[in-house]
C-alpha cells in the first residue's frame, strides 16, 4: 500500500522527471515529504511563478519532464504566468495543484478556488485524481500528455487526498511513442509540382524545424530558396546554412523581410508566426505543420499540408527538378552581408562614455562559450539575444516569444541551469524584469546556481518607452528607481559588479564570466535607444518626428538631442 503523494512522485520519477520546483506548505506537506524519500529533488523557490519558469526553462533545453507543485489557490495561482509561458514555448511540464480537502470543497473555504477552470486553457491535460485508486493512471495520463504534446499537464488533488493509501493494483506507465507523420503521395507530387513551376522560392522555417537542420537546408540548396527563420528557430536554422538570410518580422533583418515579401512562393515549414501584416500579399503561400489546426491561422495559404518537417521534406526532395538560377538567392544572400555588417557597427562605441546594449551583446557574443545557453527578458534583451548572438549549432536560446511575458529570464536560466551541471548559463536582465521577480535571486544562492545575470540597466521600461515614442507619444509611466544590483547581488550572497564607461566593459564581463557560482554584472546602457524594425514606414518615421514636436514642446529638447544623436547619427 502506497499513499497519493508517494504514488505520484513514483510516476513522476518513472517518467523521468528529477526536480520539482514549488514552496511547501499546508496541502501539500504530505506531498513534499514523498518527495524528500524519493529520487526527486526538491527546488524550494521564493515565487511560484518563478517555479515555473524554471520548470519550464529546464524542460525546454532537456525536452524531458520537469514537475512544480504549490498550496491550495494563493500557492497554485502564482504559478499560471510561468506556467502559461511554459505550455505556450512546448515545455514538458507537470503542475501538481492542490486544492482544499475534500470535505470543505465546494463551500466557500478559505483558498479555495475551481484549479481545473483556471488551468484547462493552459495545458494539453487538466484532471483530479478524484480517488486513490486513480493516483497512477492520472498521473501517467498527465505525464504522457506533457511528454507526447510537449505541453504543460495539470494534475488538481485535494489536500487530504495526499495521504489515503492505495492498493496500486494496476501498473499504469506512462508510453513516449514514436512515429512518421507525412503527407500523401498525392499530395507530395502536388506540392512538388507548384516547387518546380515557382521562379522565386522563399523558406520560411519556424520551431517546427527544431530537429530537421540538414533536411531544411538542402531543400533550401535544391530550390535555390534564400531561408528565412522565425525568432524561435534562430538556434535551429541560423548556423551552417548557406541559405541564411536571417530573420523576419519586427526583430528582423531587412532581407529576411525582403525574401518574404518578394518572392513568387513562400513555403512555410514548421511556422506558426502570429505576424500576418509580415507575410506577403500576392506570393502563394503553401504550409506543412505537424498540427493541422495551425494550417492558415496566420495567413491565407494556397495549399496546407500536414507532416514532421524532416520526414516530408525527406520524401519531397527526390520529385523536385534541380535549379540552375541562383540569382533571387544570390541577390538576397548579399543583401544578408550587408545587414550583418551594419548590425556590428551598431555595436561600435565612439563614445567611452557612453555604452550602446548593442556592444553589451556583441562583448557578450565574444566571450561567451561555444555552448553557452541563453535566455532573455521579453522586451529588447530579447532584441539584443537574438540580433546579436551567434547560433552556432552548440548554443541555445530561450526567450518569451508566444506569451510575451516580462521577468521570464533568470527564472529560465535558474531551470536550465539546474539541468546542465557545468555548462554556462547566462541571462539577459532587463532592469524592470529582473525586479518583477527579484527575490529569487536569493535562490541562486540556496540551491548554488551559477547562473550569469547581465543586467541591462537603462531605467526604464525601454521596450514600451520605444513603442509610446514610434507612436508620437510622450513616454508615461516608464522610468524606473533601480537599486545598485551590483550591491544588491553582494547582499544576496553572490559576485556582483557595476559598469558605466565603455572602457571598462570587456575586463568586467571577463571577470563576470569566470566569477564561480551565481554572478551579476549590472552595465548602464543608453536609454534612447530604438530597435529599429527592418522596413521604416512613414508612419513610423513621423511619430518619431511628432514624439520630437511634443517634446521639444514639454521642455525635453535635451531627449530629442540624445534620441538624433544615439540612433541616427552614429
Amino acid at each position: 500500500m502506497l499513499t497519493v503523494s508517494e504514488i505520484i512522485a513514483d510516476t513522476l520519477v518513472k517518467a523521468g522527471a528529477k526536480r520539482c520546483y514549488g514552496i511547501v506548505g499546508d496541502t501539500i506537506n504530505h506531498f513534499t515529504s514523498a518527495v524528500r524519500h524519493s529520487k526527486l529533488e526538491w527546488i524550494h523557490v521564493r515565487h511560484e511563478e518563478v517555479g515555473a519558469f524554471a520548470a519550464g526553462g529546464e524542460s525546454y533545453l532537456s525536452g524531458e519532464l520537469s514537475a512544480c507543485a504549490g498550496t491550495t489557490g494563493p500557492g497554485s495561482l502564482h504559478f499560471i504566468n510561468g506556467i502559461f509561458e511554459s505550455h505556450r514555448n512546448g515545455a514538458p511540464v507537470v503542475l501538481i495543484a492542490s486544492n482544499v480537502d475534500r470535505s470543505e470543497q465546494g463551500l466557500g473555504y478559505p483558498q479555495e478556488v475551481d484549479q481545473k477552470k483556471l488551468y484547462e486553457q493552459c495545458s494539453v491535460f487538466c484532471e483530479p485524481i478524484a480517488h486513490p485508486d486513480q493516483a497512477r493512471r492520472i498521473m501517467s495520463q498527465a505525464a504522457q500528455a506533457a511528454l507526447n504534446h510537449r505541453g504543460v499537464a495539470v494534475v488538481v488533488v485535494n489536500g487530504d487526498m495526499f495521504k489515503i493509501k492505495s492498493k496500486d493494483a494496476i501498473p499504469w506507465s506512462v508510453h513516449r511513442p514514436q512515429w512518421l507523420t507525412r503527407p500523401q503521395d498525392t499530395a507530395l507530387e502536388a506540392l512538388a509540382d507548384k516547387l518546380n513551376q515557382a521562379k522565386n522560392i522563399t523558406i520560411y522555417g519556424g520551431i517546427g524545424c527544431r530537429f530537421a537542420h540538414d533536411a531544411v537546408v538542402e531543400l533550401g540548396q535544391q530550390l535555390a530558396a534564400p531561408i528565412v527563420h522565425t525568432s524561435r528557430a534562430k538556434e535551429f536554422l541560423d548556423y551552417d546554412n548557406p541559405c541564411n538570410v536571417g530573420m523576419n518580422g519586427l526583430i528582423g533583418n531587412p532581407a529576411g523581410y525582403r525574401a518574404v515579401m518578394t518572392c513568387d512562393l513562400l513555403l512555410c515549414l514548421g511556422s506558426d508566426f502570429a505576424y500576418t501584416q509580415f507575410y506577403p500579399e500576392k506570393a502563394t503561400i503553401i504550409q506543412v505543420d505537424i498540427e493541422a489546426s495551425h494550417l492558415g491561422r496566420r495567413t491565407a495559404v494556397d495549399m496546407g499540408l500536414v507532416g514532421d518537417i524532416n520526414t516530408t521534406v525527406a520524401a519531397l526532395l527526390p520529385r523536385l527538378k534541380p535549379r540552375s538560377d541562383k540569382k533571387f538567392l544570390d541577390n538576397l544572400r548579399a543583401r544578408y552581408s550587408s545587414d550583418l555588417e551594419q548590425l556590428e557597427k551598431r555595436g561600435n562605441e565612439p563614445d567611452p562614455n557612453l555604452i550602446h546594449p548593442q556592444f553589451v551583446a556583441q562583448t557578450l557574443d565574444k566571450l561567451a562559450d561555444e555552448d553557452a545557453a541563453f535566455t532573455a527578458d521579453g522586451g529588447s534583451p530579447m532584441v539584443w539575444m537574438l540580433r546579436h548572438l551567434h547560433a552556432n549549432g552548440k548554443r541555445s536560446f530561450l526567450t518569451s516569444l508566444s506569451h510575451g511575458t516580462m521577468a521570464n529570464a533568470y527564472p529560465q536560466a535558474l531551470g536550465m541551469a539546474k539541468a546542465n551541471p557545468g555548462r554556462q548559463v547566462v541571462a539577459l536582465c532587463g532592469d524592470g524584469g529582473l525586479t518583477m521577480l527579484m527575490g529569487d535571486l536569493l535562490t541562486l544562492v540556496q540551491e548554488k546556481i551559477p547562473v550569469k545575470l547581465l543586467v541591462f540597466n537603462n531605467h526604464s521600461l525601454g521596450f514600451v518607452e520605444m513603442e509610446q515614442r514610434i507612436e508620437g507619444m510622450l513616454d508615461n509611466y516608464t522610468e524606473l528607481k533601480n537599486p545598485d544590483f551590483s550591491r544588491l547581488a553582494e547582499v544576496c550572497g553572490f559576485w556582483g559588479e557595476k559598469v558605466e564607461k565603455a572602457d571598462d566593459l570587456l575586463e568586467a564581463m571577463q571577470r563576470w564570466l569566470a566569477a564561480e557560482g551565481p554572478a551579476l554584472l549590472d552595465v548602464t546602457v543608453n536609454r534612447m535607444e530604438l530597435v529599429m524594425p527592418p522596413s521604416i514606414k512613414a508612419q513610423q518615421v513621423s511619430s518619431t518626428a511628432l514624439f520630437g514636436l511634443k517634446a521639444i514642446l514639454s521642455g525635453r529638447a535635451d531627449e530629442v538631442v540624445d534620441l538624433l544623436k544615439d540612433n541616427f547619427l552614429r
